[in-house]
C-alpha cells in the first residue's frame, strides 16, 4: 500500500512539473481548440495528403522569428498565432499525428510536440530542444516519426563544422547561462562526429519527381556553422510541380511559394539545395 501511495505522488509530482513546464496563453489555448475542430474530417489514407491538407489550415497566419526564446527557463512553448518555420512544421506535424491516432485532447497535443521538438521526447532545459535540424531530423527518425531520404533522392554527403550557435553565443539569451552553453558545445561536439546529406540546389528539378506531398524540406547553406536556414513541407499543386508550404521569411506568414520549389531555391542567398525527411 506504502509502494502504491508513493507512486501516486511521484506520477503526480512529474505531471505538475511537466505542467509548470508549459506556457500556453489563454488565447493559445482557444486557438487549439478551434483548430481541432477545423482539422476534422482532414484524415486521409496518405498520410503526406494529411500532413499538407492540415498544414494549409495555417495558410495566412503570420511569421513571427524565436517564438520559444521567452522566459528565463526553457518551457514546452504553445504559439498557434505567430510561428516560425521551424514551430510551423512542429505544429503541422503535431496536430497531423493527432488526428492520425484518432485523438483530439490538450494534453495528448503537448505530449506529441514535447516529442516533436526535445531530444528523445524529454524535456530537459534548452540544451534538450533540437535546435540543429539535421539533430531534429535524425532524432526524429530514431523515434519512429519520420524518415530522411534525401540519400535516396540523389542526395551528397558532406562534412561540416555545425556550431553557429557556440561561436555566436551572444545572439542567444539562453546562451548567458554557462551550463546551457556547455550543453549546446556538447550537441556540436556530437554534430561533428556525423555527415548530413544534401540534395544538391541544381539537381532538385530532374529529382523532382521522386519528392511527395507532405515531405519535410529543410533549405541546406553554404553559411559557416549552420546546416540549415529554413524548412517547411513539399506539396504537389496543380501545376504537377513542388512548392513549398512554409511560415515565409519574406511575406511574413504562412503560405505557398509562388514558385515550384527548384525556382524558388535559387533566388534564396547561400542555399545549397535541401535535405528531405518523408513523415511515417
Amino acid at each position: 500500500m506504502k509502494t502504491l501511495h508513493l507512486f501516486v505522488i511521484l506520477f503526480l509530482t512529474a505531471q505538475v512539473s511537466f505542467a509548470q513546464q508549459i506556457t500556453c496563453s489563454p488565447a493559445d489555448k482557444k486557438a487549439f481548440e478551434n483548430k481541432i475542430v477545423e482539422i476534422d474530417g482532414l484524415l486521409e489514407r496518405d498520410f503526406g495528403v494529411t500532413l499538407v491538407a492540415v498544414g494549409k489550415t495555417f495558410m495566412g497566419i503570420p511569421y513571427v522569428a524565436k517564438t520559444l526564446e521567452i522566459g528565463e527557463k526553457e518551457s514546452l512553448v504553445i504559439n498557434l498565432q505567430g510561428l516560425d518555420c521551424t514551430t510551423y512544421v512542429e505544429n503541422v506535424l503535431a496536430f497531423s499525428l493527432l488526428l492520425r491516432d484518432g485523438k483530439a485532447d490538450f494534453d495528448s497535443f503537448t505530449d506529441t510536440l514535447k516529442t516533436i521538438r526535445y531530444k528523445d521526447g524529454i524535456l530537459d532545459g534548452y540544451g534538450s530542444r533540437l535546435h540543429y535540424f539535421t539533430e531534429w531530423i535524425r532524432n526524429n527518425q530514431q523515434k519512429g516519426l519520420l524518415k530522411d531520404i534525401t540519400a535516396e533522392v540523389g542526395g551528397i554527403a558532406v562534412n561540416k563544422d555545425i556550431n553557429f550557435m557556440g561561436t555566436h553565443r551572444e545572439l542567444y539569451p539562453f546562451l548567458k547561462d554557462d551550463a546551457n552553453f556547455e550543453k549546446i558545445l556538447a550537441t556540436e561536439r556530437e554534430l561533428a562526429k556525423e555527415s548530413f546529406c544534401y540534395l544538391p540546389q541544381d539537381q532538385i528539378e530532374a529529382n523532382e519527381h521522386l519528392i511527395q506531398t507532405g515531405d519535410i524540406i529543410a533549405l541546406a547553406t553554404s553559411i559557416n556553422g549552420l546546416d540549415v536556414t529554413h524548412t517547411g513541407i513539399a506539396t504537389r499543386e496543380k501545376d504537377g510541380r513542388i512548392h513549398l508550404l512554409h511560415a515565409s521569411t519574406g511575406s511574413k506568414k504562412v503560405e505557398v511559394s509562388e514558385l515550384p520549389l527548384a525556382e524558388y531555391l535559387k533566388k534564396i542567398k547561400k542555399n545549397t539545395g535541401i535535405l528531405i525527411a518523408r513523415p511515417l
